[in-house]
């Protein structure tokens, strides 16, 4: 037989309360290419391609550069696992030089 010594607490008197945070909503891949497309329309990137195809001279090598320094950003933040809630910072993308 077991005894136990009882303590003066509260414990078996008050009900327990559960805290219930709610989570937080997981980024995704579709999250981080918005966010790509967004940075390379400020950009006006798709002015340039069609200025590009048009007229035959090439873009400026800045916004090539910057387009594809975003493309990269973008597929190297959605490998990461998990990826971070503040995805869209300016810490992770290229800064454009206009």
């Amino acid at each position: 037989m077991r005894f136990a010594e009882i303590e003066e607490s509260r414990e078996w008197t008050e009900p327990v309360r559960l805290v219930i945070k709610p989570v937080p909503a997981a980024v995704l891949v579709e999250d981080v290419e918005a966010e790509a497309r967004r940075r390379l329309r400020a950009c006006h990137i798709q002015e340039w391609r069609t200025r590009e195809f048009i007229t035959g001279r090439p873009m400026p090598h800045e916004i090539r550069h910057f387009a594809l320094q975003v493309e990269f950003a973008a597929n190297a933040i959605s490998q990461l696992s998990p990826i971070p809630d503040d995805y869209d910072s300016d810490v992770y993308w290229p800064k454009f030089w206009a």
